[in-house]
């Protein structure tokens, strides 16, 4: 089975950090504090997927925001734990997702 293009690791650090308007070091920086786990080649070096950007925007929305790095992996983990929440909700009760959108709405 393919990888969904979003979630395969092609960009090199350099043109993440370059697409995200990023130092290399801040890339490096959120990986030691465990806000991302980029792909490695065999020789180590890393790539990163388009799901690796988008996470990395919401990371830099998040700190221009005021918020800690130790805040943003909070953030970070209950917004998946929350779409975790939704994708089991939808599998149980299709229609129960459209009942808790127009709720939140």
């Amino acid at each position: 089975m393919e990888e969904p293009p979003t979630s395969r690791a092609v960009y090199s650090m350099a043109v993440a950090a370059e697409l995200l308007g990023l130092p290399p070091a801040t890339l490096r920086l959120y990986e030691r504090k465990g806000l991302l786990t980029p792909a490695r080649t065999e020789g180590g070096t890393r790539r990163y997927s388009a799901d690796d950007i988008e996470r990395m925007r919401r990371v830099a929305d998040l700190q221009g925001d005021g918020v800690n790095l130790a805040g943003i992996g909070k953030v970070l983990d209950l917004e998946g734990e929350n779409a975790a929440l939704r994708r089991e909700i939808a599998e149980r009760d299709p229609g129960a997702e459209a009942l808790s959108d127009e709720e939140s709405a």
